[in-house]
C-alpha cells in the first residue's frame, strides 16, 4: 500500500485515502464473491442431497425457484403426469367431483352433443351421495377417476392412510359399476414422493393437469372459455382441469368444446391420452416416449 503524507498539519493526503478506499472496495468485492460461491455451493449441495429443510428458510423467491428446478432436474422429486408429449392433436378433459352434482345432467347433455368422453375424478363422498350419476357417466362411456375418499391433503398423511383413501373409493365405484379405476388425482394437487409410490402401488397412475380452467374462482362463463382456449400451455397432450359443481362451468362447456374442436383437437379421457409403459418424465411432469 502506498502511503503519502503532505505535512503534519494536513495529515493523510487524498491519494492515501483513495488508495485505502480502493483497497477496501477490493476486499468487499472479494467478500461478496466468496459469499456468492459459498451460497451457491450450499444450494447445489441441498439440491443434490434433497436437504429441503435446510433451504426452506431462504426468502429469495428466485433462489427457491432455481433450487426447485434443480431438484426436479436431478430426479429427487417423483412427479405425477401433467401432460403427454405427442404429435397427435389429442387432449384430455377432466372434472374433479367433490362438491355437488346439480349441473351433472346439463354436463352430460353437452358432452353428448359434442361426442366427447371425459374423466371424472370422484371423492368417496360424491360417490356415496350420487350413485346414479356414477352409474350414468360410466354407462355413457366416460371414465371414472379416483379423487380420494375424504379429499384430504394427501401429502400430510401416512402411507397407510394414503392407501386407505385410495382404495375405499375404489371399492365403492367397483361395487356400483364393476369398473376398476386406473387414474388418481390428489386433492388440491398436493403430493409428495410417498404418495406417488403409493398410487403406483395401488395400480393407479397419478394425474395432475397443465391447463387449469380456474372455474373454481367463479370469474364467469367467458373467463373459463378464454382461460382454457387461450392458455399458454394448451397443446397436443394437454390435460384440462374443470370442476363439477362450479358456478359457471356447465354454461361455459358448450362454447369451450366448440372452440377446442374447431382448433382441431380430439378430446379424450385421461387414460386414452397417457402412456402406460415405455416412457420417462421430464422435470415438468410431461410423459416422453423412451
Amino acid at each position: 500500500m502506498l502511503l503519502v503524507y503532505e505535512n503534519k498539519d494536513k495529515g493523510i493526503s487524498a491519494e492515501w485515502k483513495k488508495t485505502v478506499h480502493n483497497g477496501t472496495k477490493r476486499k468487499k468485492r472479494r467478500h461478496r464473491f466468496l459469499f456468492g460461491v459459498l451460497l451457491s455451493a450450499l444450494l447445489i449441495t441441498g439440491a443434490l442431497y434433497g436437504k429441503e429443510n435446510d433451504i426452506s428458510q431462504l426468502k429469495n423467491i428466485e433462489v427457491m425457484e432455481t433450487l426447485s428446478s434443480a431438484v426436479s432436474q436431478f430426479g429427487d422429486r417423483k412427479l405425477p403426469v401433467y401432460s403427454v408429449q405427442t404429435t397427435e392433436k389429442k387432449i384430455a378433459l377432466s372434472f374433479d367431483c367433490a362438491w355437488g352434482a346439480e349441473d351433472f345432467d346439463s354436463m352430460m347433455e353437452t358432452l353428448d352433443k359434442h361426442n366427447v368422453k371425459a374423466t371424472f375424478f370422484m371423492t368417496g363422498g360424491f360417490v356415496s351421495d350420487n350413485p346414479e350419476c356414477v352409474k350414468t357417466l360410466v354407462e355413457k362411456g366416460h371414465e371414472p377417476g379416483n379423487h380420494s375418499e375424504h379429499h384430504y391433503d394427501m401429502a400430510t398423511i401416512t402411507a397407510g392412510e394414503m392407501k386407505t383413501e385410495i382404495m375405499d373409493v375404489h371399492k365403492k365405484v367397483k361395487e356400483l359399476t364393476g369398473k376398476d379405476m386406473k387414474v388418481f388425482r390428489p386433492p388440491y394437487g398436493s403430493y409428495n414422493n410417498e404418495l406417488i409410490d403409493t398410487v403406483y402401488g395401488c395400480d393407479y397412475y397419478p394425474i395432475q393437469w397443465d391447463v387449469d380452467s380456474l372455474d373454481w374462482k367463479n370469474y364467469g362463463v367467458q373467463n373459463i372459455i378464454d382461460t382454457v382456449c387461450n392458455h399458454k400451455s394448451l397443446d397436443c397432450g394437454s390435460i384440462i382441469l374443470c370442476h363439477l359443481g362450479a358456478k359457471y362451468t356447465s354454461q361455459a362447456l358448450d362454447e369451450m368444446l366448440t372452440k377446442l374442436q374447431d382448433m382441431g383437437y380430439e378430446i379424450v379421457p385421461v387414460s386414452k391420452l397417457i402412456m402406460t409403459e415405455g416412457y420417462h418424465m421430464d422435470a415438468n411432469g410431461m410423459q416422453i416416449k423412451d
